[in-house]
């Protein structure tokens, strides 16, 4: 792998909740090694754990010292690619974590703030996505479960290192997730791959964020 060329830390999530496959980290390991609008792209496991999760990403961050840090989870039920806009310092799990851990109403990093923002160029990922016909959406909630509990650690790290940004996104179950779930809607892993792919490109070759409407009204 080329030294010289920035790099993107990519992660996805290994299967929990029953499932024997999580959409995430195949979608992450697809771009293993890929480079990107100039970037490399460096995709890392992390367990769906609460407490593993953040051991794992602050190792993955020292081992890579990403430009861009990305976070890749299952969001069974979406319909689209949702772009997360903020990660919340809550911790409410409705289910136990692969480890058997379930807090409730506990903060991700005790004293720090009560929310981050995504740095990532949103607007313009939104943009490119819907160009290249890649269903997508602007997210106001990651949940309270490990995805969030990953994105806001993510968020908080990136804050004190300048020139870094951050963020995380959704994905929809795959089809043979959906497949035994009446009605359930489901989105193709190479739609996936090239939806992130598309996402990435954009966040590394984007300074500054557009000014486009993607609000919700509930």
């Amino acid at each position: 792998m080329s030294k010289t060329l920035p790099r993107i830390l990519l992660t996805g999530f290994d299967p929990f909740g029953g499932e024997t496959i999580n959409p995430s980290w195949e979608a992450a390991r697809a771009l293993h090694g890929r480079r990107i609008g100039g970037h490399r792209v460096v995709a890392r496991q992390i367990p769906t754990e609460f407490a593993a999760s953040l051991r794992l990403l602050k190792a993955a961050l020292r081992e890579t010292a990403p430009a861009i840090v990305l976070g890749v989870g299952q969001a069974g039920g979406r319909t689209q690619l949702s772009l997360e806009r903020v990660a919340i310092n809550l911790q409410d799990a409705r289910i136990p974590d692969n480890a058997g851990a379930q807090p409730i109403d506990e903060p991700v990093i005790a004293g720090a703030p009560a929310a981050y923002f995504s740095t990532l160029p949103l607007k313009a990922m939104l943009a490119a996505l819907h160009e290249a016909g890649v269903p997508a959406a602007i997210s106001h909630t990651a949940g309270t479960y490990v995805c969030n509990h990953l994105a806001y650690a993510m968020l908080h790290w990136a804050a004190r290192k300048r020139g870094v940004r951050a963020g995380f996104i959704h994905i929809p179950w795959l089809p043979l997730q959906a497949a035994s779930r009446h009605g359930a809607p489901s989105m193709a892993l190479e739609e996936m791959v090239r939806g992130l792919e598309i996402a990435l490109r954009v966040a590394a070759v984007t300074p500054r964020d557009i000014r486009r409407g993607a609000g919700t009204l509930d």
